[in-house]
């Protein structure tokens, strides 16, 4: 039988087959909780105990660390997979598993001898702490965005870490993170204070429930409702030394080990995306085709209109999958086929393709379908809303074509990340 996951990611293994049977059998409870969930824009609480039970929490840590050992390939299938059913759900487990690019990059950092001596063990300790804790069950929200800017890089990190006695404490605003409230543990990423440059930045396992953390109120978002991404505040949050990362510039070193996208797996959130995009175009293609002309008999899908919207479809949807398949294939293929200059630079190209283009296999569905489907709710009404967001999500297209074009152009190296002064 072939699986949901396969339609984007071909040739699978025995093994990613394995992997991708246990997120297909999360399916019929996600689908089943997916409306309500967006009608209340909550995070369906019992999900976090059905990944878990499921053993996805641990989907892309390796086996040694207790782990399924899936890769990125896996990890695209699953959020696709995933999208198909809860776009919200799909999304907030994206997040969870960039988690754990701050446990397998400085492990990659060591064995490339980026570390010294005396800092390698520090290194090590977070890391494997990092990924046996979400091997084990602990769900992770990775906060980084913030809502103050830096026209140099694409997120500022204004919140700070200030040495005290047996650890740290955190102060700032955490303005976007999925499964706020939800999650465990919140991996917080913040800037040591007094450091000006990216050197600065230092990462924070913090509990869910540790003094002086609180969630932001609620907004009314357009999309993925359901995902619980208002963010957090910390105000005078206490870190155990232990519990942090703060070797300077471990975080820099870390990010030089992915292959090409932010952190090595970015394009795993537009894989939710497309997942959304290939649901709207099955549900209008059937919705089209069954239902016929009362005078001549002929199915709707039929009437040369209707014909050019659904090429248009799927031109916009095979876009898509070329698109990521192609950044699927550069991240992951061995050897490389492609610098990492020129991986990333078609990343920040492919981002903004993919989420245009699904959006309008959305917009065309709804031209196609007509009135009578142009609800808030349902397969339509979600998925327009729900692709709308991936039209802002971290960065628009013109962003990232005006930083391809600069690269191109001046051989320009883009900062992914900035330590600012609000």
């Amino acid at each position: 039988m072939r699986l949901i996951a396969e339609r984007l990611v071909e040739g699978m293994t025995p093994q990613e087959r394995a992997r991708a049977e246990k997120v297909e059998s999360v399916l019929p409870a996600l689908r089943e909780a997916a409306v309500k969930a967006d009608e209340e824009a909550e995070f369906p609480a019992g999900h976090v105990t059905l990944l878990r039970e499921a053993g996805l929490l641990g989907l892309v840590v390796p086996e040694e660390f207790g782990g399924l050992g899936g890769s990125l390939r896996d990890l695209a299938a699953a959020t696709y997979t995933l999208g198909t059913a809860c776009p919200s759900t799909a999304l907030a487990y994206f997040f969870h598993n960039t988690s754990a690019s701050r446990g397998l990059l400085p492990l990659e950092a060591i064995e490339a001898g980026l570390f010294s001596e005396e800092d390698v063990p520090a290194v090590r300790d977070f890391a494997v702490k990092v990924l046996t804790r979400m091997a084990g069950g602990t769900w992770m929200a990775n906060f980084a965005s913030e809502e103050v800017k830096s026209s140099g890089a694409n997120i500022a990190i204004a919140t700070t870490a200030t040495p005290v006695d047996g650890g740290w404490r955190l102060d700032g605003v955490k303005s976007f993170g999925c499964a706020t409230g939800v999650a465990d543990t919140y991996l917080v990423t913040a800037r040591v204070a007094g450091t000006t440059t990216a050197d600065g930045l230092a990462l924070f396992l913090v509990p869910r429930d540790a003094p002086g953390v609180a969630s932001r109120d609620p907004w009314n978002g357009l999309g993925m409702r359901a995902s619980a991404n208002h963010g957090i505040t910390l105000e005078g949050v206490f870190v155990p030394a232990e519990e942090a990362l703060t070797v300077p510039g471990s975080f820099v070193r870390m990010l030089t080990m992915s292959r090409g996208s932010f952190v090595g797996n970015q394009l795993a959130i537009s894989a939710v995306y497309l997942g959304v995009a290939q649901s709207v175009y099955d549900f209008a293609i059937e919705r089209l085709t069954r239902k016929s002309f009362a005078d001549s008999g002929r199915p709707v899908a039929s009437s040369p209109m209707h014909q050019v919207i659904i090429g248009d479809m799927t031109e916009r949807l095979e876009t898509s999958y070329l698109w990521i398949r192609r950044q699927l294939e550069l991240e992951t293929s061995e050897p490389p086929l492609r610098p990492k200059p020129e991986v990333y630079r078609q990343w920040r190209i492919a981002k903004g393709d993919i989420a245009e283009s699904c959006f309008q296999v959305a917009l065309g569905a709804f031209k196609a379908c007509g009135t009578s489907a142009a609800t808030l709710d349902g397969t339509l009404g979600r998925g327009l809303r729900d692709l709308a967001m991936g039209l802002v999500m971290t960065f628009p297209a013109e962003r990232g074509r005006l930083e391809a074009a600069q690269m191109i152009t001046s051989d320009k190296e883009n900062e992914l990340f900035a330590s600012v002064n609000p």
